[in-house]
């Protein structure tokens, strides 16, 4: 980076790598049986990728298409009407490290390190936010 420009990650790995990333986390998700009951439409998540892949564009820098079609995100509020204990919180951190995994290579290797730690970060405090039950 120079000077006081700063890229966002999406800058850095674009859509398609949020889009990547959604498709190996809900592969692995659709075969949990912890986490699948979960969901409302059960292992039909195309809207669900649809929605996550959204959201994790504009929180990391991309465009606003989750804000514009849902609102705010209110994640804990949306997450409310589901029990998300430690083992739920566990499995999805299970499945969202083997995504960030899976997809690592399609980040630009001078910034993979940098980027992979801010993914991991804030899945690990995102998990913990949403857990609303012991």
């Amino acid at each position: 980076m120079t000077g006081s420009i700063q890229r966002s990650v999406h800058d850095i790995v674009g859509s398609e790598f949020f889009d990547a990333l959604v498709n190996a986390f809900y592969d692995g998700v659709e075969h949990d049986e912890v986490l699948i009951r979960l969901y409302p439409e059960g292992s039909d998540t195309v809207g669900a990728r649809r929605r996550l892949a959204m959201f994790l564009r504009q929180y990391w820098g991309g465009p606003h298409d989750y804000m514009e079609e849902r609102g705010h995100p209110r994640l804990r509020m949306r997450h409310a009407p589901f029990v998300v204990g430690p083992l739920e919180r566990d499995r999805w951190l299970v499945h969202m490290a083997a995504a960030i995994e899976a997809t690592m290579h399609l980040i630009p290797e001078s910034d993979r390190d940098d980027v992979v730690h801010q993914l991991a970060v804030y899945v690990v405090n995102t998990a913990e936010h949403l857990r609303n039950s012991d």
